[in-house]
């Protein structure tokens, strides 16, 4: 986060409307978990110190609080861009979320941040046509298990393979064909990069016309990352934050909520951020 802070601290960011981000409630979080689940999560809380939940996930006293302003700076990210309070938002918030299945925390995650943004949109708003686009290097599965029957949401996911948690096979397509996984080999540079995307990513969000894109932005993708072997660019991220804020744009309304994932090199992930948020900026003036 403090690296999140200081790349955002440069004098091009000046304009942003800078808003900190509410807890979310319990009737949010249960858009995709469990009550049962939910209450294991708050029991696990230590009141001191550090408690495993798996093998890569670990919780402090403000971890719960942390997880919850995550969602609920999604939701409310969502609630700006429909109400046109603005055209589009950054939830710059960790822990990230995207590998939190129904009742299962992982990678980090403990709720499933943009899946639940993504039923928020759809309950609160109405909406019934929102996508979500994950670039992180490591398969959204928790986004692919809460959105796995939800014919509402078209799910995509590029991501390396074979890389942990194993998931994000393309023929992974969800209950209604609306879940397109985009397993990448690894040492995939940027060129390769956006020609997949121009081929098939994109063409297939056009033909979905959301009225609502999220962003999983995940920027461990980027060469520099320690955590896998993609060979991505900051311009690569611009690139692509660029092109889904052109099918906002197309069919939207410009509407775009992006929730920060992943991102390990943080001279890397500051670079990444500032580009990404620079082109939000750009596509939403």
């Amino acid at each position: 986060m403090a690296a999140v802070e200081k790349a955002l601290s440069d004098s091009d960011f000046a304009q942003l409307l800078r808003l900190d981000a509410p807890l979310a409630d319990a009737k949010q979080i249960m858009l995709c978990h469990p009550a049962d689940y939910v209450e294991r999560i708050r029991m696990s809380i230590p009141a001191a110190g550090i408690y495993q939940l798996d093998a890569d996930t670990y919780v402090s006293p403000g971890s719960l609080k942390a997880a919850l302003r995550g969602v609920g700076g999604a939701c409310h990210g969502v609630d700006l861009v429909m109400d046109g309070t603005v055209q589009n938002a950054f939830v710059a918030m960790r822990p990230p979320g995207h590998h939190a299945e129904r009742a299962t925390p992982m990678g980090f995650c403990m709720f499933g941040t943009v899946a639940i943004a993504a039923r928020h949109a759809m309950e609160q708003h109405g909406l019934s046509r929102v996508a979500v686009v994950d670039f992180d290097v490591h398969h959204g599965n928790g986004t692919q298990d809460l959105l796995w029957d939800e014919k509402r949401a078209f799910f995509v996911s590029s991501h390396q393979m074979p890389l942990w948690p194993g998931t994000g096979r393309a023929d992974e397509r969800g209950a209604h064909g609306n879940v397109m996984n985009v397993p990448l080999p690894p040492g995939t540079e940027g060129t390769t990069f956006r020609r997949i995307y121009e081929d098939t990513v994109l063409p297939q969000l056009d033909r979905f016309a959301p009225e609502l894109i999220l962003v999983s932005a995940g920027f461990d993708a980027h060469k520099d990352d320690p955590l896998a072997e993609l060979d991505l660019t900051e311009d690569d991220f611009a690139w692509v934050t660029g092109a889904l804020c052109d099918i906002a744009a197309r069919h939207a309304k410009g509407r775009v909520v992006s929730v920060l994932e992943g991102g390990y090199d943080l001279e890397a992930l500051g670079r990444s951020i500032a580009a990404h948020v620079r082109v939000l900026m750009e596509k939403g003036a």
